[in-house]
């Protein structure tokens, strides 16, 4: 007969300071924990209504500005330093730890409606409705007085143009920077004129991007509804797709370059694969208005967008619904987001002339986090993945609190979208087999493509 004998040394279970936990060991066999599942089932459902109780998005608003926020730009080199630009033509480098101003960079006679900074955040470039492009030398951070006076930057070059302008972004890596108007322009830093145009159409371009992957590829949208790419390369566009409702921002996946997600006036988002511009591969749809702004994550895992609905949203980059809407009641209109350097805040500037900052994620908790408090925050996220698709934790955790003027557009869009599913339905009902066909809509909303 044989006698198994438990035999552990005393370190294993002996406490090194006073203040330590007892140290627990668990039989991990499933037979002899038969309620394991029902009480993983109730933490997570703990866990989700703390996140309810705890969503606290909105940190701080920002509000030296006069006139409406029409324009934003991060700083690359610096995570907690934020340009914005406002329809009065003053610009100013923000403090987001602070929340004060640095430095303003005065000169502009007109809205300014482009920001972009350098990649090595040395170089400030804005453009806006004075036609004129400014370049100015970008302040090395450093301790931030609250009592000191605002310094005023004079700019280092100016190059006044032939029209006004309406965007602006700097190359990811590189000394060009491109900005759209009445073309899209191609500018150096040490040139005074640009050094190639792009035009196809005559209509206004409204936004510019580069691609984070390949330096010299180039997005933009004009005001004929089209979608263009561009080559540094190359003399002329590459391809062009027009939709049936405009296109306000574009933002690159910077995760998966060859991926990018438009804000149009429809109220959606239109995610394309720059290889294959006749089909759209998701559809993002929750505002009630024209989506005006959006950013990507540097995570390229979701991202942030803001509408003339007075809200903002953050959607997963391959989700067709939001997860969050942020919205205050004295928010004005969106027209500008911004995702941090690190991922974790997103800022905004509305029509009410305030910059806000906000929590990409509402229920974090801010501060110094100890092992154990991290250990519990990864557990609680670990059993509300596992059991995210029951019903009713899939219903706290979806649940919001929206606008009214919101709720009630929402419900009438929703009874709009069945009616004409209803419609369609009927007269398929009473056609022809195969006369009548359905288009998705992630292919509806494009007219044609252009190459």
């Amino acid at each position: 007969m044989k006698v198994k004998v438990i035999s552990r040394s005393a370190e294993v279970f002996t406490r090194e300071r006073s203040q330590d936990l007892q140290p627990v060991f668990k039989n991990y066999d499933p037979s002899l924990r038969p309620l394991e599942k029902g009480v993983e089932y109730v933490r997570a459902l703990n866990a989700v209504k703390l996140d309810k109780i705890f969503a606290r998005p909105f940190i701080g608003a920002m509000d030296s500005h006069v006139d409406a926020i029409s324009s934003m730009a991060r700083n690359p080199s610096q995570l907690k330093e934020i340009f914005a630009g406002s329809m009065d033509g003053d610009i100013r480098l923000w403090d987001i730890a602070a929340r004060r101003t640095i430095c303003q960079f005065p000169g502009h006679r007109g809205g300014v409606q482009g920001l972009t900074v350098s990649t090595d955040g040395r170089i400030l470039v804005s453009c806006g409705t004075d036609s004129t492009v400014r370049l100015w030398n970008v302040p090395v951070s450093s301790f931030v007085d609250p009592y000191a006076l605002i310094k005023q930057l004079e700019p280092a070059s100016v190059y006044p143009w032939k029209n006004a302008f309406r965007a602006a972004d700097h190359q990811w890596d590189g000394e060009h920077f491109a900005t759209g108007g009445a073309q899209v322009d191609i500018w150096n830093h040490n040139r005074s004129q640009p050094v190639n145009s792009f035009v196809w159409g005559s209509d206004t371009v409204i936004s510019v991007r580069f691609n984070p992957g390949e330096p010299n590829l180039l997005a933009s949208s004009a005001s004929d509804r089209s979608i263009n790419l561009y080559d540094l390369r190359m003399d002329s566009p590459i391809r062009k797709m027009i939709m049936q409702t405009k296109t306000n921002s574009i933002a690159w996946n910077p995760m998966e370059p060859i991926n990018f997600t438009v804000a149009n006036e429809d109220g959606s988002c239109y995610s394309y694969d720059s290889r294959k511009l006749s089909e759209a591969k998701c559809v993002h749809e929750d505002h009630v208005s024209a989506v005006m702004d959006i950013d990507y994550s540097p995570t390229g895992r979701e991202f942030v967008t803001g509408a003339y609905d007075k809200s903002l949203r953050i959607f997963p980059y391959n989700g067709g619904h939001s997860r969050e809407i942020y919205s205050t009641k004295r928010m004005g209109r969106v027209f500008c987001v911004k995702f941090s350097g690190d991922g974790s805040y997103v800022i905004s500037g509305s029509d009410d002339a305030n910059l806000r900052v906000w929590k990409a994620n509402a229920s974090e908790q801010l501060g110094v986090i100890l092992p154990r408090e991290k250990k519990k925050h990864q557990y609680n996220e670990a059993i509300k993945k596992r059991y995210r698709h029951l019903h009713e934790i899939k219903r706290i955790a979806r649940h919001r609190h929206v606008p009214r003027p919101i709720y009630k557009a929402t419900k009438l869009m929703r009874i709009m979208a069945d009616a004409r599913k209803r419609k369609e339905q009927r007269r398929k009902d009473h056609s022809a087999p195969g006369s009548v066909t359905t288009k998705p809509r992630r292919i509806r909303k494009i007219i044609k493509e252009v190459e």
